[in-house]
């Protein structure tokens, strides 16, 4: 029996609603350049779902993998101002462990 293929599911949102929700096609995988590809798509749907959202700033949580810390990608987020708030690793508040799932 042959396994399914791994695919990549994102999802960005705020307190108001889901703005982008994309996949990847089998087999693509995330570099510097085709993530902020990403962010440009991110970005046009925040102007349009949310005018003037994009005026008051855009706060963006994500971890430290490496599309994400490029030289590429800090460019990208600094030509938008948008802030970056830091993705603490392995915190149990965001990604519980099986163990403490089945405690709470």
């Amino acid at each position: 029996m042959r396994s399914a293929k791994k695919i990549m599911r994102t999802v960005f949102w705020d307190s108001l609603c889901v703005h982008l929700f994309e996949t990847l096609q089998p087999g693509e995988t995330i570099n510097a350049a085709r993530y902020c590809q990403t962010l440009d798509t991110l970005r046009e749907a925040i102007r349009r779902k949310c005018p003037g959202q994009l005026t008051n700033g855009v706060i963006l949580q994500h971890d430290n993998a490496t599309p994400h810390t490029t030289q590429v990608t800090q460019g990208w987020l600094k030509k938008y101002g948008w802030e970056i708030v830091s993705h603490p690793p392995h915190s149990p508040d965001l990604a519980p462990s099986p163990l403490q799932a089945t405690e709470m």
